[in-house]
């Protein structure tokens, strides 16, 4: 499998909250994260990165990507995708109540690759501007 054909399988497990069983196959043992986001600041592993974006698909249960970009830099084994999160908070598990508000939030992955799989990923991301659309913050 190309290291395009991987970034894509992990990026649709991962946002549609396949979690780290099914994530852990793309990615090296101990896998690093990276994100300048204030909600992910204590994440620093890809498996705990999983973790959360299957636990975001409980208060927001239809949520769902578009990607926007998605490119391979051959040269030094990175792929990057863009994309735009949506959905609707219907669901319990946020930090408020359902409150029935939408998001539609722009951010990028940059996979970096090692050996076929990944070994470090950093997300950009404005997760103050997402939390206000949700009525989180």
């Amino acid at each position: 499998m190309s290291i395009s054909e991987t970034a894509m399988a992990f990026f649709d497990a991962c946002e549609t909250g396949k979690g780290w069983n099914v994530c852990k196959a793309y990615c090296q043992d101990g896998a690093a994260f990276v994100c300048q986001a204030d909600a992910l600041a204590d994440i620093s592993t890809i498996e705990g990165y999983t973790g959360w974006t299957a636990r975001i698909l409980t208060p927001i249960p239809d949520g769902n990507y578009d990607i926007t970009s998605f490119s391979t830099d051959h040269e030094r084994n990175i792929v990057t995708a863009t994309a735009i999160f949506s959905g609707k908070q219907t669901g319990e598990g946020g930090p408020v109540p359902a409150t029935g508000k939408e998001i539609a939030t722009n951010y990028a992955y940059v996979m970096e690759f090692e050996g076929g799989k990944i070994a470090r990923m950093t997300k950009i991301w404005n997760d103050g501007h997402s939390l206000k659309q949700l009525g989180w913050a």
